[in-house]
């Protein structure tokens, strides 16, 4: 089956009393040789589409050869912004060039704060050929849209519990 967008219907306003959930993705991380899913785990969807090797990349001491929680995250985080961008423009009647990209870099580093670890997320956005006062609106627009982009700025629902 060819691969087809979603509806801009998608872009519809929702106003329930509650968090409507449309889908959900299940993975689950194992230690592997190391016994820490970090350094030497895999990570598995509940759907089986889903199947990496994790190793501690090398500038943090690991050896490479697989791929991390920052690539992940960077690939969720663009792969979404993408989409969120053309929705929106397809709703405005932009034309997305074939070459558009967006780039997310996630770094993980030492939190001052508190002393212990957090994220940072930059997201570069081409839009070859897009009149730049368009483009500019455009990913104005996809940020307040965009889900990953959202969380990074307001936080998240999350829940934490040991399973039973």
């Amino acid at each position: 089956m060819k691969p087809t967008p979603p509806p801009v219907s998608f872009l519809d306003r929702y106003d329930g009393d509650d968090f409507d959930p449309l889908y959900t993705g299940t993975v689950t991380v194992t230690g592997g040789e190391a016994v820490h899913g970090r350094a030497s785990g895999a990570v598995r969807s509940s759907d089986g589409n889903l199947d990496v090797a994790l190793r501690l990349p090398l500038e943090m001491g690991g050896p490479g050869g697989g791929s991390n929680p920052e690539q992940l995250f960077a690939a969720g985080f663009a792969a979404c912004f993408h989409g969120a961008l053309c929705l929106l423009a397809k709703r405005e009647r932009i034309a997305v060039p074939a070459d558009a990209a967006v780039t997310a870099a996630v770094t993980f580093g030492r939190d001052p704060a508190d002393g212990l670890f957090t994220l940072a997320a930059h997201v570069r956005i081409a839009l070859p050929g897009v009149a730049r006062h368009i483009a500019e609106a455009l990913v104005r627009n996809t940020e307040r849209l965009c889900p990953y982009a959202k969380m990074a700025r307001q936080g998240i629902e999350c829940v934490v519990q040991l399973a039973d």
